[in-house]
């Protein structure tokens, strides 16, 4: 399981812990992939995250496969 025990522990929210768990499959660290999973709690501040990603793909000219 992943810890929510916080401080030198690490902490990822409940809810996130799935997020966090298929980012440390994919190989980011501990941290990098706990900053991830626990950036945008609420279902609105992913999908401002998601708006900006896509915005700053758009801007890079990169095609959406």
């Amino acid at each position: 399981m992943v810890s929510a025990r916080g401080g030198r522990y690490g902490f990822v929210y409940r809810t996130r812990q799935d997020v966090y768990r298929a980012l440390r499959r994919q190989g980011m660290t501990k941290s990098k992939a706990a900053r991830i999973s626990n950036a945008g709690r609420t279902f609105p501040q992913r999908s401002a995250m998601a708006r900006k990603a896509a915005k700053t793909r758009q801007m890079r000219g990169r095609k959406r496969r």
